[in-house]
């Protein structure tokens, strides 16, 4: 097949990276162990059990190919529309295209013929595996910095993802405003990738071998935040973050004191206007795989039928976005007891410390204290009267006419 990438008119050391690029992830490596540090080398998180169950479907030869980094399955997934930057030989896209269902739909984008030649291969055999009576998967050769170049249409998709390659990219920023033209208002970019502590020198960044095996080409985490606010995305959701080790004692000399990390975020398409506020949401529990929690984030965890403040930034995400079905939403944020967030970093550097920590609290922690929980013990359900209250007004009129008449009567006694 012609190589119709080969068209665009883009900078020649651009240029170089891409064939550079190409050429490590399509000549130079053949399969996951092939990879001469731990950078690309899945994180320890535990993977949760329907998930787990998703990836053992997908073929070995597809499996073998695999070189990302983390995790990349956002939750609330049915029926989306989902596009996958740099999605190699498929691995990702056959997982979540069991997730979607077949009224969703996955498209995965890459450069490298090779990658896609063992996608495409396969596309047959995991549609008659999943019982899909047309296939819900298509591949796409093009860059990801040129997505519409490539076809992909503007506001086309609920989510994009991408595991471990904006680092790849000579172009960031590029990437990062495509994935925002296509994806829809109210969409969301979750992406794990490799960050550094420090702005990487441009004689590290020539090494080829340090830009293939995603150390060189990290962004520095600082970098990647001014880079999302000035796309016009939301302020970017830090979701876990772990240390990467060089494990290669020549690539590790080079590199010197730089620091990495393997981190998740997610960043979603707000209306600008939209107002910021504060408010108390309860999450409703009937997401696939966070049927008891939704662990949104790093700071926030929402519990099943437990009221929690959210600052106006989530606020808004969850109004707004594939979400707001999923939560029941109160104004009143500031007189009821509900659930605090943790205090969390946006540095992931900070987070990984954070996160090692004996001290790091739980998900939530309520807000009357440890000895002055109104949380009844065994219970999911905050029993305080302000939580109650917010329960209340969510309630069926008539119920709720009757929750009305009991507490009046209470406080006449």
């Amino acid at each position: 097949m012609t190589d119709t990438t080969a068209h665009r008119n883009e900078p020649a050391g651009a240029a170089a990276v891409h064939q550079g690029v190409k050429d490590y992830y399509g000549k130079i490596l053949s399969q996951t162990s092939d990879l001469k540090s731990n950078a690309c080398v899945p994180s320890a998180k535990p993977i949760p059990t329907y998930i787990r169950k998703a990836l053992a479907e997908v073929h070995p030869d597809v499996t073998a190919r695999y070189y990302g980094c983390g995790l990349v399955v956002p939750e609330c997934l049915e029926g989306c529309r989902l596009l996958d930057l740099g999605c190699g030989s498929g691995r990702d896209c056959y997982m979540l295209s069991q997730l979607v269902g077949e009224n969703g739909h996955i498209t995965g984008v890459d450069m490298t013929e090779n990658q896609l030649e063992v996608a495409r291969k396969f596309i047959d055999y995991h549609m008659q595996k999943f019982g899909f009576k047309k296939p819900n998967v298509n591949f796409v050769q093009g860059y990801i910095e040129a997505l519409r170049e490539a076809g992909l249409e503007e506001k086309s998709y609920d989510v994009v993802i991408s595991n471990c390659v904006l680092n790849l990219s000579p172009d960031k920023a590029s990437v990062l405003q495509e994935a925002y033209h296509v994806l829809k208002d109210g969409g969301e970019l979750y992406f794990s990738d490799i960050y550094s502590n420090a702005r990487i020198s441009e004689s590290l960044r020539a090494n080829k071998v340090l830009w293939g095996e995603c150390l060189s080409g990290a962004l520095w985490w600082e970098d990647f935040l001014r880079l999302a606010a000035e796309v016009g995305f939301s302020v970017p959701r830090l979701v876990t973050a772990s240390i990467v080790s060089v494990g290669n004692e020549e690539l590790q000399r080079l590199l010197g004191d730089y620091k990495f990390v393997s981190a998740t975020y997610r960043l979603f398409k707000l209306p600008k206007n939209w107002e910021k506020k504060r408010c108390l949401v309860m999450y409703d529990g009937n997401i696939t795989g966070s049927e008891e929690k939704l662990e949104f984030d790093a700071q926030y965890t929402f519990k099943v039928n437990e009221v929690m403040e959210v600052d106006g930034d989530v606020a808004s995400i969850l109004k707004n976005s594939r979400f707001s079905e999923e939560f029941t939403f109160h104004s009143q944020a500031s007189t009821a007891c509900c659930a605090k967030p943790k205090v969390m970093p946006v540095n992931p550097f900070e987070l990984v410390e954070q996160l090692g920590s004996s001290d790091v609290l739980s998900s939530t922690g309520g807000c009357c204290g440890p000895q002055e929980s109104c949380c009844m013990p065994n219970q999911n359900v905050c029993q305080c009267s302000g939580c109650l209250q917010v329960w209340a007004d969510n309630l069926h009129p008539g119920i709720q006419s009757a929750w009305n008449e009991l507490s009046l009567w209470h406080n006449l006694q």
